[in-house]
């Protein structure tokens, strides 16, 4: 008589499941560790799913009551690796609900299946020998058929042995075309570019004061995938618009057509740092490869490496020699300075005149921190390149170009393979210096150290668009918006370059498709209301311009675009008011020559407008760089002053 076969208990939830015999965690069929600890306490919280397990509770079952043990602090590391690998957060949680001053709740639906067990590797044949080559046979089977009544011993050796055969035939069929499959695999990543997104890393602190340490190490797995040639990485600004969502893998990756997804979290504790990543083949829905890094701060450099270089391992990209050599690099880093690093890119994100002044401060502090820190030198430059820009313009170029140029230049003494510094420098020639042959150079260096870096794209199109090369400004936005499909910026920077190329219908809608992902982003409303303008539908284009004044709390930017509204509309007494307003603002800070002659051009006072524009060749002001194609200067290109100021800019010539 057979013995009764035992089942395994399997408790699946999400796309986790628990297989509590053998204790074992898997994701997508793939098996993830888990120490014993942790484990029990997942297994004790499914045991009652929706139901408040106490500390108490779980103290009596992982810790007998002799044990010599700091309870608290093992309960908490314990379920916070649970939370690790569920990707869970205790302010959001998916899977384990913390219950204040009680204990834990299981929140997901669970379903608990019997599933039965493999069964023994060999299969008795005639004259009791075993055959190796049956490993995948049922010897129950054979038994319970060799002890049914009036069945010859030799028919149930031959037809176990049939059996035998048959289901060898198949495992060996089976083995044949997964190992067809995973050549063919091999051989399409070998030669395809691989797609994929970093979704933001979750910060496990529990403190939103570190969100800015989880945003940082997000920024950097990027920019470090972002490197390797043959990969097609999402850009920061797009991946970052999924922090917090619950959205399915298998949704964000065809939203953003990608192949892979990592994702992951990270937890810092006093000088030590973990981040736990996975990556998903999201074709498959299958789980390639999971592990937790740990790190001192100092260390964190080298952290970001392992992981970067276990992804590239896992996707198997071809990398160039350059690219294993700096992988394997073990670089360290102060760890203030690179804290204070993450503070300045965090500011640096947010992208108005307050912050980017913020950003300087955290940069120039880590640099001095840490004088070999190129990335630092990269991100001050980046804020300086900027800062004087015609969307900023809270400095004078004299300030600002030389600072910007010198730590440009710094940064890439120091790692000359720097895309980002790289793309400063060129922003730096091209905004202040004027140098136009070497802005241009430059971009195109830097799109060559890195062809996943959107910013060098988005910024080749605005020296393009200035040029007057409006079809290859827009080729360079698209290959900005493919790498960085959800950037605020860059779909602004869209709706920018179709207004100077005066396609104003076409810049409204893409500008009011910008605003559908953020309408309190001044920008757009400010180059949307202009369109409006140029167009001669000042009903729609005041509101809008009064909208980006508002939003901005009155830059001169916003404002004076706003006063040549009133005055072209015939509201003269407005425009007057604006231009007063400009006038005692420049009493306490910088205000660019630029936007006076804006205003003046508006009012018709064509001659003041000219001296302002010739102050602001003088202060180098970087709103002259669009000289040749801004509208709102149209009404002076036949003038002799003007045309002798565009020569003195000596703009190349466009064949």
């Amino acid at each position: 008589m057979a013995l009764p076969v035992a089942s395994t208990r399997i408790v699946r939830f999400g796309v986790f499941e628990v297989d509590l015999k053998a204790c074992e965690l898997r994701k997508h069929g793939f098996r993830i560790k888990l120490a014993e600890q942790p484990f029990q306490v997942l297994a004790f919280l499914l045991e009652r799913p929706g139901e408040i397990v106490t500390r108490e509770e779980l103290r009596d079952r992982l810790w007998p009551g002799d044990t010599f043990v700091d309870f608290d602090h093992g309960l908490n590391n314990a379920v916070m690796r649970v939370r690790e690998v569920l990707l869970d957060s205790s302010e959001h949680p998916r899977y384990v609900e913390t219950v204040p001053r009680r204990g834990y709740r299981f929140v997901a639906p669970v379903e608990e299946t019997s599933v039965p067990p493999p069964v023994p590797a060999t299969i008795e044949l005639e004259g009791g020998s075993t055959s190796p080559a049956s490993s995948a046979s049922n010897p129950v089977l054979a038994h319970t058929i060799s002890e049914h009544p009036g069945v010859p011993r030799w028919f149930t050796s031959r037809l176990a042995g049939a059996i035998a055969i048959v289901v060898v035939g198949l495992a060996a069929l089976l083995a044949f075309t997964i190992h067809a499959r995973n050549v063919a695999t091999n051989q399409v990543n070998a030669t395809r570019s691989t797609s994929l997104v970093v979704l933001p890393l979750e910060n496990l602190s529990g403190d939103k004061d570190q969100d800015y340490f989880a945003d940082g190490m997000t920024d950097e797995l990027i920019a470090n995938l972002a490197k390797i040639r043959s990969l097609h990485v999402i850009s920061r600004s797009t991946a970052m618009t999924y922090k917090g969502t619950r959205k399915p893998l298998s949704e964000i990756a065809r939203e953003l057509n990608v192949d892979a997804v990592v994702e992951g979290t990270v937890m810092r504790v006093g000088s030590r740092v973990r981040i736990t990543a996975e990556l998903v083949q999201v074709s498959t829905d299958h789980h390639l490869w999971a592990d937790t890094y740990e790190s001192q701060m100092g260390d964190v450099l080298a952290l970001q490496n392992r992981v970067s270089a276990a992804i590239v391992n896992e996707i198997r990209i071809n990398l160039t020699p350059e690219e294993r050599e700096r992988l394997a690099k073990t670089p360290a880093v102060a760890p203030e300075a690179y804290e204070n690093y993450l503070k300045g890119l965090y500011y640096w994100n947010k992208r108005s005149d307050e912050n980017l002044t913020r950003a300087i401060g955290y940069f120039e502090r880590a640099t001095q921190l840490d004088p070999n820190y190129a990335l630092a030198y990269a991100g001050l430059s980046d804020c300086y390149a900027i800062i004087s820009a015609e969307i900023f313009g809270t400095m004078p170029a004299s300030e600002a170009a030389p600072k910007a140029r010198a730590a440009a230049v710094r940064a890439l003494e120091l790692d000359p393979t720097l895309a980002e510094a790289q793309t400063s420098l060129a922003t730096e020639k091209f905004n202040y210096e004027w140098d136009w042959s070497g802005a241009a150079q430059g971009f195109e260096r830097a799109i060559g150290l890195n062809p996943s870096y959107a910013t060098a794209y988005q910024r080749y199109s605005l020296y393009l668009i200035a040029m007057g090369r409006a079809q290859d400004s827009f080729a360079q936005i698209q290959k900005a918006r493919e790498l960085d499909p959800l950037s605020l910026s860059i779909n602004f920077s869209l709706g920018w370059r179709l207004y100077m190329a005066r396609q104003y219908d076409a810049a409204i809608t893409q500008l009011k498709d910008t605003l559908e992902m953020d309408p309190s982003y001044e920008l757009p409303h400010l180059v949307a209301g202009q369109a409006y303008e140029q167009k001669g539908n000042y009903a729609l284009a005041i509101p809008e311009l009064r909208k980006a004044v508002e939003l901005s709390r009155g830059t001169p930017l916003m404002v004076s675009a706003l006063a040549h509204a009133y005055a072209r509309s015939g509201n003269r007494t407005e425009a007057e008011k604006l231009l007063a307003q400009l006038q005692a603002k420049s009493m306490n800070q910088y205000v660019s020559p630029y936007y006076f002659a804006i205003v003046c051009v508006g009012l018709g006072r064509t001659e003041e407008a000219l001296d302002w524009l010739e102050k602001a060749f003088g202060d180098r002001s970087n709103g002259l760089v669009f000289l040749k194609v801004e509208p709102e200067l149209d009404d002076l290109r036949s003038n002799s002053r003007f045309i002798a100021l565009q020569q003195k800019l000596e703009f190349p010539v466009v064949r």
